[in-house]
């Protein structure tokens, strides 16, 4: 009965421990718009994005569930590319994530802080980083990405041209 005592003691605090190691953010900080900091594939080396890059990510999550992503890229001049890579949904209830209405795994958003997530996609780590952009710029990624929506008229137009 002891050792059945002393068990039970050594799992209760073991589970302490690792929920204090896990800290508490609530679902509402997710609410602003994303910076991918780095990747990793699994196998292969980690990967910092931005500055000497040419490379990065961006989302934005808004507060009625507003989902958007886009790579950005910088040119050899300097100029930054957009390439939209979807417009939706998101929901965030109880640390459970799920965009674009797609089944939810457990590591593929985790709130590490307020202001940073770490998150799987496919076999690949990112981390990302909430940063502080001017509205007139992520509405504009947001808008990009929302115009990936192409009307059907012009997806029956583009279709005959591009793959007769």
């Amino acid at each position: 009965m002891e050792r059945v005592l002393l068990i039970m003691a050594v799992v209760f605090m073991s589970a302490l421990q690792l929920n204090a190691q896990t800290p508490k953010v609530e679902d509402k900080e997710l609410i602003g718009t994303w910076v991918l900091e780095s990747l990793q594939w699994d196998g292969e080396e980690k990967v910092i994005c931005g500055k000497g890059r040419g490379y990065s990510s961006f989302k934005y999550y808004g507060a009625d569930g507003e989902y958007a992503c886009c790579e950005v890229l910088m040119t050899k001049n300097g100029d930054c590319v957009l390439a939209p890579h979807e417009y939706g949904t998101y929901t965030f209830k109880d640390g459970v994530y799920c965009e674009m209405g797609r089944p939810s795994t457990p590591n593929n958003l985790v709130m590490t802080s307020k202001t940073s997530f770490k998150g799987r996609w496919r076999a690949r780590t990112e981390i990302w980083k909430k940063v502080n952009m001017p509205e007139k710029a992520s509405r504009y990624i947001v808008d990009c990405c929302r115009m990936m929506e192409m009307p059907a008229d012009i997806q029956q137009m583009m279709k005959p041209v591009f793959f007769r």
